[in-house]
């Protein structure tokens, strides 16, 4: 299995990709990933076995050779203060515009139920790392 360093990899998209050393980048999914690991970072080394697919090479299995460090503030997207705002918001918007509707009996209307899903994912996704 040839050996490859991530060039890049989003975890949001599900792919990225890996230098084949002599021959074109291959293409990573997420799908291919070795069970509990859910990203790649640049750098990081891999060895992997591929196919040649319509658009070019592609890995049906990865496994990692090395582990990268990580600073644990890099995997934040937010600062706390920005966090502690956005719960702030989230706790207002679930106050004025969701609860009313709830107890009424009605569900929320699209507008405001789209801005407080999005609100907490963006938490979520913080408080998860």
């Amino acid at each position: 299995m040839p050996v490859g360093k991530v060039l890049w990899f989003d975890q949001d998209k599900g792919f990225g990709f890996v230098t084949n050393p002599g021959d074109d980048d291959v293409y990573v999914s997420r799908d291919v990933l070795p069970d509990g690991v859910h990203e790649l970072v640049r750098g990081q080394k891999v060895e992997y076995d591929f196919v040649a697919g319509r658009r070019g090479p592609q890995a049906l299995r990865v496994s990692l050779v090395d582990t990268p460090k990580i600073a644990r503030k890099a995997l934040h997207k937010h600062e706390p203060e920005q966090l502690a705002s956005m719960i702030g918001d989230v706790i207002l918007i679930m106050e004025n515009n969701i609860q009313p509707d709830l107890r009424a009996g009605r569900w929320p209307d699209n507008k405001h139920g789209k801005k407080i899903a999005e609100i907490l994912r963006a938490v979520a996704d913080e408080l998860e790392i």
